[in-house]
């Protein structure tokens, strides 16, 4: 007799690990450290559940995640907006205490991929990344600073701003080396950078956030990063299409080559003035020109192919 799935949703918090099992209707908590995970393992060592699932808390929930994965524990992260959603489908108000379980029914409702086993190298240059993300937001806020600031401190400012340049200096060096000490990184990222619009710090973005690229459909990769159009419609009404959700770093990187690429890249050019040229507003053809570069680099990826100019 095959026996029952399990889903267990996982409400995540600095100090503890709130669990809920369906269709057990069971419940459970524990602290949310290496040796908390450690005794949901030990207690799912029989019987290891179907899919565990927890909401994306940007980073509380790294020690959870791994130890699932090396106990060969299927676990997939959410986007807390869509679980929020679903709560409000259920008309249920979703509370600290009812977390838990909404994530569970969440995760037996909706079929979610479970999250690829990540290397400690990947890791490694997924932080670095995101470190690096957090310098550049920091600086762009110091450099607006500057332009209206009073001259006591426009020193300190420009200061701060050296080393903030220092540092990423050291962040791109060390991702760089880092990158490189993986298998086909080189390859991976000559194919991407010989797109005009695609930088370096694009293609990094785009190996370490993105290791599905060139594996998935074009569909599959769009709704994956999140620039699938999604419909508002309703009778004869007739919303507009948005995107949201996915990989927001890589959807954020992939803007900004898009705004180079809609001036220098021929293909993405040309499909941008096309677009406009039909009335679409100038964020709509950019987020269209975005899918259409992405679908692109998922091709060249794929075909392990550099880019070729058209004819």
């Amino acid at each position: 007799m095959t026996p029952e799935k399990t889903w267990v949703g996982i409400d995540v918090s600095k100090a503890s690990l709130d669990v809920y099992l369906l269709p057990q209707a069971t419940s459970l908590q524990v602290p949310n450290t290496a040796a908390g995970v450690q005794l949901l393992i030990e207690q799912w060592s029989a019987t290891p559940p179907h899919l565990v699932v927890v909401e994306s808390t940007g980073g509380l929930e790294r020690t959870l995640v791994e130890g699932l994965q090396q106990a060969n524990i299927a676990v997939a992260i959410a986007n807390p907006r869509k679980v929020k959603g679903f709560a409000i489908a259920l008309g249920k108000a979703k509370t600290d205490k009812l977390d838990a379980q909404v994530i569970a029914r969440f995760a037996q409702s909706i079929p979610l991929q479970p999250r690829a086993v990540v290397d400690a190298a990947s890791q490694q240059l997924s932080e670095l990344m995101h470190r690096r993300q957090q310098l550049v937001e920091i600086q762009v806020a110091e450099k607006n600073r500057l332009s209206r600031v009073a001259p006591t401190v426009r020193s300190n400012i420009e200061q701060h701003l050296q080393q903030l340049r220092q540092h990423l200096d050291n962040l791109d060096q060390q991702i760089q080396a880092l990158g490189e000490q993986q298998a086909d990184w080189q390859r991976k990222d000559q194919i991407l950078q010989s797109v005009k619009g695609i930088g370096r710090v694009t293609a990094a973005l785009c190996l370490v956030e993105l290791p599905e690229l060139g594996k998935l459909s074009e569909k599959q990769i769009a709704r994956l990063v999140g620039v699938a159009p999604i419909n508002h419609d309703s009778g004869k009404h007739q919303g507009k299409r948005m995107i949201s959700g996915g990989r927001t770093r890589v959807r954020c990187g992939l803007y900004m080559a898009t705004l180079v690429a809609s001036r220098h890249n021929p293909v993405i050019r040309n499909f941008y003035q096309h677009l406009l040229a039909r009335g679409k507003l100038k964020q709509v053809a950019l987020v269209a020109c975005m899918r259409k570069l992405l679908v692109i680099l998922n091709a060249m990826m794929r075909d392990n192919k550099t880019w070729q100019p058209p004819a």
